[in-house]
């Protein structure tokens, strides 16, 4: 891939290999953006980029192996003068959360116009976060929630059980506590994590890697 002076150096990543030959068709269409390469996985990425030092990643978050945001966190942690750029079709609260939180500049969906892709690209390069206008909307909605409870150690013990498909009576017999006790410790759970029962209890703690 051809390479002009002067201009930002950007490296691919997505498991698709359509995806990435689109995407780097869109970005070598602008004057001043040049693609270095293109990377199939996340170990890959974080290979590339720190061989290549490219200004900006424009990453994939869900991918087999080491997914985009292990790989974020890995190139903060190694290289954090590289932006790294999230584009996915995925804008759940956790992926977001997590994202943001493993170092990414920005988060933006494949639903994006070229013209925003290749803008976002340029203030990422800069340092500017950049968020589609949906994960915004998000971040700004989940800062105005009061902070919740966080759970006991004693909950997320319950939890954990649960999650192995112990019921009541046997968490109670595994944590030497009484079966009402167990049902004490999940009803303040669900109240904490915002549900209403135990399967969504387990998915919600899991999301948010408390289990």
């Amino acid at each position: 891939m051809s390479e002009q002076a002067g201009n930002l150096r950007v490296l691919i990543v997505d498991d698709h290999p359509v995806v990435r030959a689109g995407l780097t068709g869109m970005l070598a269409a602008e004057p001043d953006l040049d693609v270095v390469a293109e990377a199939a996985d996340g170990a890959e990425a974080v290979r590339l980029a720190l061989e290549l030092v490219p200004d900006v990643v424009l990453m994939d978050l869900r991918m087999a192996g080491v997914d985009g945001v292990e790989a974020t966190a890995r190139l903060a942690a190694a290289a954090p003068a590289i932006r790294v750029l999230i584009l996915t079709t995925y804008d759940t609260d956790a992926d977001i959360v997590r994202a943001v939180e493993a170092g990414a500049t920005g988060y933006l969906l494949k639903d994006t116009p070229r013209a925003d892709l290749a803008e976002a690209v340029r203030l990422a390069a800069r340092g500017e976060t950049v968020l589609a206008p949906a994960v915004a909307a998000k971040l700004v909605s989940r800062l105005r929630q009061p902070a919740a409870q966080p759970l006991t150690p004693r909950e997320r013990e319950v939890l954990a059980l649960v999650a192995r498909g112990l019921a009541n009576a046997e968490i109670g017999r595994e944590l030497f506590i009484s079966e009402a006790t167990v049902k004490t410790h999940l009803v303040r759970a669900f109240g904490k994590l915002g549900v209403d029962d135990r399967t969504a209890a387990v998915t919600k703690a899991m999301a948010q890697g408390l289990l």
